[in-house]
């Protein structure tokens, strides 16, 4: 059998800052993300990529804004659906077309991936996760007003709408990506961290939030039973006292290592705190393994020349 890595890529990896977002700059960051991936796949691993999708969704909720006189706006489980569908495109036709370059071959499914949360997660009584345009603070109230929008000052640069960012409960496509897992098919699924969606009386229907890709990511490396959780970052390693003349990088945590340094505010929420939790998560509940790396030293990681891996 063979083993089954799941991949969590930034959506920073696919739209980079300061890049306007054309299709053309997306192909060619998805490009720069494909040789490594492939390499895993050389060496004997089955492939999930998850994706991020924050820049996309943001653009969605722009164009939501400008043309609002002439299309209806789409609410934010439609912007996800669309951007997740627009990624899989990208990222799929990319990754095919370095397989073919390499002399590979390799079938590619992207699923357009819902995920399940509870309609009473605390983070609907109190969203957080800023999304979309800035407004002055005469439209920011408009906007509260007519339509109900949670509205923040965002760091001196105007006004944006606050949404939820509710824990993922179940990928309701999760069968299905482990068919074709075990059919050696390369899946790309949880974009974005999901389509958010309630079940209410045995009936699915979209909700106004947005998941953190990396919490579903290690939710679905759970449920189709991962050996490895992979999250792609920034950096090589994750450092303790980041920062200061103390500061340390980390190569191996077990759980209890991660959770005192968590206790210990080594991992602020805004950074790479969410990442640990999710990995943790998946350690814990899971069979395998988690390492947090960059895309550039990924085999190496897995191969345990380098990268932050948590165990039990």
């Amino acid at each position: 059998m063979l083993k089954t890595a799941v991949i969590a890529i930034g959506g920073n990896a696919i739209i980079s800052e300061g890049q306007k977002g054309t299709i053309e700059e997306q192909f060619e960051n998805v490009l720069k993300t494909c040789d490594p991936i492939i390499d895993l796949l050389e060496e004997g691993y089955n492939v999930v990529l998850t994706h991020g999708n924050g820049p996309h969704v943001g653009n969605a909720l722009i164009k939501n804004d400008a043309a609002k006189n002439s299309v209806p706006p789409y609410p934010m489980d439609a912007c996800g659906a669309e951007t997740q569908g627009l990624l899989g495109y990208v990222i799929k036709q990319a990754m095919e077309n370095r397989i073919v370059e390499r002399g590979l071959s390799k079938e590619i499914a992207a699923v357009v991936t819902q995920v399940k949360v509870d309609e009473n997660d605390p983070g609907f009584k109190n969203p957080t996760k800023p999304v979309g345009p800035f407004y002055s603070k005469e439209e920011a109230a408009q906007l509260e007003s007519e339509k109900g929008f949670v509205m923040i000052e965002d760091s001196g640069r105007g006004y944006r709408r606050v949404v939820a960012s509710p824990k993922p409960l179940d990928i309701l496509e999760k069968n299905m990506i482990k068919t074709l897992v075990k059919e050696n098919f390369l899946v790309i699924a949880v974009g974005g961290g999901g389509i958010p969606v309630i079940e209410q009386n045995k009936k699915i229907s979209g909700v106004e939030a947005v998941i953190d890709k990396d919490y579903a990511s290690a939710l679905l490396a759970e449920e189709i039973d991962a050996d490895l959780l992979i999250i792609l970052t920034g950096v090589e390693k994750v450092a303790v006292n980041f920062g200061k003349p103390n500061q340390a990088f980390l190569s191996e945590m077990t759980l209890a290592d991660a959770e005192k340094h968590m206790s210990d505010g080594q991992f602020p929420p805004g950074s790479m705190g969410p990442k640990i939790d999710a990995a943790m998560n998946f350690v814990r509940n899971g069979q395998g393994e988690a390492i947090i790396t960059s895309i550039s030293k990924l085999k190496e990681a897995v191969k345990g020349g380098t990268g932050t891996r948590i165990i039990k």
